[in-house]
């Protein structure tokens, strides 16, 4: 039994040890390599970039209050078209106590003032009856009168204007009345009846109290990387793809590149603008998503190859022209090239379209 085991672990290992053998020769020997074979075509090549960014109207104003306070009406709502002038909401105001407290006393002052004037017009009358006063002296204490009535109606509107934000002079040019100051739609009004609200000054810019943009006039406002930006200029066409509404594809003229990059998760961008040329029946929104492309470059009816049967060495370029198509037998052959949409190539000199060029290996 032991030498049956012996034997059959001898020719086991002989299998193995030849078997090894025929397998490292086989994979030793050079195998015959097939190859596609592409041929050129007459065609476009058109070069271009792609933008990202946003839909923004060009006109957008946050309408601020002229004066602090507390929101006691809103009359518009987002999405309502407004005109200048239109009231957006009524501020009432909350008086400083101070200023309150000073022009109260003002009015005291004017009234105890108003009664002495009248007391002396009164006096006067009766003594100018009587001719013991002359006509100027009447005149003067009637003057004097008519001043005391007006200094109580400039302290008692004085009054008004700290306690409710209004002059009756002039209540419809009221502070406490916000108004449009352009036309157009309202976009958002983040304020709520009871919010408080306080003016713009040099410390704080202000409570918006409504948003108005002129949709209209539309712009497309995009980032290009700079690598890209020195190959476009104001004036290029493009085109534009509003992702929320992919059958609407609005044209766009590049209307400003800024003279200045901004550094951003370690990239140099340039903000760009192009106005926007929309259909009016088309609605479009403000901060609709977008992307914008542009066309760098340009060829037609040239001839062309797909780019992945060129090989690259150094500043040359080559290919491999089929000669013999039974023994796939192929010439490297020199050309020059042109501009390249990265899938295809454009092929200036030497080759025509009638050759046949080595492509892809044939995968067995």
């Amino acid at each position: 039994m032991k030498r049956f085991f012996k034997i059959f672990l001898w020719v086991l290992i002989a299998v193995v040890f030849v078997g090894t053998f025929v397998f490292l020769y086989l994979n030793s020997q050079p195998k015959e390599i097939a190859y596609q074979t592409v041929a050129p075509e007459i065609g476009n090549i058109e070069r271009s970039t792609v933008l990202t960014g946003k839909i923004e109207p060009r006109d957008q104003i946050d309408i601020k209050p002229q004066i602090s306070g507390i929101i006691a009406e809103i009359f518009v709502e987002a999405g309502q078209t407004v005109k200048e002038g239109d009231v957006i909401a009524r501020i009432k105001v909350i008086p400083d106590a101070s200023q309150l407290s000073s022009a109260q006393n003002r009015v005291d002052q004017a009234k105890i003032a108003l009664d002495d004037a009248k007391d002396k017009y009164d006096r006067s009358n009766v003594l100018y009856d009587r001719k013991l006063i002359s006509r100027e002296e009447h005149e003067t204490a009637l003057a004097t009168f008519n001043r005391a009535k007006s200094d109580l109606e400039g302290a008692e509107d004085a009054l008004d204007i700290v306690r409710n934000g209004v002059s009756k002079f002039n209540a419809s040019e009221s502070n406490t009345m916000v108004r449009a100051t352009i036309n157009g739609l309202v976009l958002d009004v983040p304020v709520k009846v009871g919010s408080s609200v306080i003016q713009a000054n040099t410390f704080n810019d202000g409570t918006t109290v409504a948003t108005i943009a002129d949709m209209t006039n539309l712009i497309f406002k995009g980032n290009v990387d700079e690598t890209e930006v020195g190959q476009l200029a104001v004036g290029m066409p493009m085109n534009i793809s509003v992702g929320a509404l992919p059958d609407i594809t609005p044209k766009a003229i590049i209307e400003y590149i800024s003279p200045k990059g901004n550094e951003s998760s370690g990239a140099n961008t340039f903000e760009l603008k192009a106005a926007l040329e929309v259909d009016p029946d088309i609605q479009l929104r403000a901060g609709y998503s977008a992307n914008a492309t542009v066309i760098l470059s340009s060829s037609t009816d040239v001839l062309t190859i797909p780019e992945s049967v060129i090989e690259f060495a150094g500043d040359s370029t080559f290919v491999y022209c089929l000669l013999d198509s039974a023994t796939q037998s192929y010439r490297r052959t020199p050309i020059v090239t042109g501009a390249s949409d990265g899938v295809k190539i454009e092929v200036k000199e030497g080759i025509d379209k009638d050759v046949r060029l080595r492509g892809d290996e044939i995968k067995e």
